[in-house]
């Protein structure tokens, strides 16, 4: 998924950055709520991590701007322990959960993944392409049920083309959602990825197709 995350703590951010990206999730990440709120109205998010209390802008406002602007990605709100009346506010304006600090990593995780399934469950749990069985809940890939063993950015990338199978995908949006939007990659990177992918799938009846300046698309071979 691609994360945006608004903490001025920076130490806590790198904390939760860290353990996103382990994920295989991208993360565009913001100290200055305006700059922020900015950045989500021109390009969204999957979800969104806020904390309440910003620069130039706190996390309600950021939260009630998000709603008014009709964009329904889920919101984690960031609160210290004593702020009850920040934990309803922000429910209050829109967000769909909180998480007090001090908060452990692997909470967060479990929050992120129960927010995601919102979306997930407008989709099949599983899927069968080619030859393959893929579980979106558990985010992993089956062949006659033993699991294919993917990389992380490989996964992420599996993950994109089929959720867009017949429809080419641009390049750029591949590594906006890899990355994070304005990542410094070089687009090798992402040619790359398609590459050792396509590799692994083309013996299970799954094909990567390149379109010079357009993206590339995932099928299935009859």
């Amino acid at each position: 998924m691609r994360i945006v995350l608004v903490e001025d703590n920076k130490m806590l951010a790198e904390g939760i950055e860290k353990v996103l990206l382990d994920e295989g999730h991208s993360v565009d990440f913001f100290i200055d709520g305006g700059h922020a709120d900015r950045h989500l109205s021109r390009e969204g998010a999957d979800l969104a991590i806020i904390d309440i209390n910003l620069p130039t802008m706190d996390g309600i406002s950021i939260t009630k701007n998000i709603r008014k602007r009709n964009q329904s990605f889920p919101i984690i709100i960031l609160t210290a322990r004593s702020a009850t009346t920040d934990r309803v506010s922000g429910l209050d304006a829109g967000a769909d959960d909180y998480l007090v600090k001090p908060f452990k990593m692997a909470e967060l995780d479990a929050r992120i993944r129960a927010l995601s399934r919102r979306n997930i469950d407008l989709l099949p749990k599983k899927e069968i392409i080619g030859k393959l069985e893929f579980d979106r809940i558990s985010r992993r890939l089956y062949l006659n049920g033993n699991e294919l063993n993917l990389l992380r950015r490989e996964l992420t990338l599996f993950e994109i083309l089929l959720s867009k199978k017949g429809q080419y995908v641009s390049k750029s949006f591949l590594a906006d959602t890899q990355y994070g939007v304005g990542s410094d990659i070089n687009m090798n990177a992402i040619e790359l990825t398609v590459s050792r992918l396509r590799k692994k799938l083309s013996n299970y009846q799954i094909r990567i197709i390149t379109a010079r300046g357009i993206g590339y698309m995932m099928d299935e071979i009859d």
